[in-house]
């Protein structure tokens, strides 16, 4: 997880003492930041409200490697599509 972006907003949930400990055990990178200018917040809301109704709430997993590679479908078909290229 070390080196990954957790995208984060100021929600109390990501202001926690106890999401601070874990994301500095772990090591991801947040995206916290200032005050101001919201248009990379309202892209990454955008995109993870699109992933939720598109593959989360589609189906149950049976296990990660089942959702690990449904998200990676997912994302590079949506990539793809959005890009205009083919796999």
């Amino acid at each position: 997880v070390a080196g990954c972006l957790v995208h984060e907003d100021r929600g109390s949930q990501f202001r926690s003492g106890l999401f601070q400990d874990a994301r500095t055990r772990h090591g991801p990178i947040g995206t916290m930041g200032q005050v101001g200018p919201a248009g990379d917040n309202a892209a990454m809301e955008s995109f993870f409200a699109l992933l939720q109704k598109s593959v989360l709430d589609r189906c149950q997993w049976a296990t990660r490697d089942e959702l690990r590679a449904g998200l990676t479908t997912w994302i590079e078909r949506t990539i793809t599509a959005a890009d205009g290229k083919t796999v």
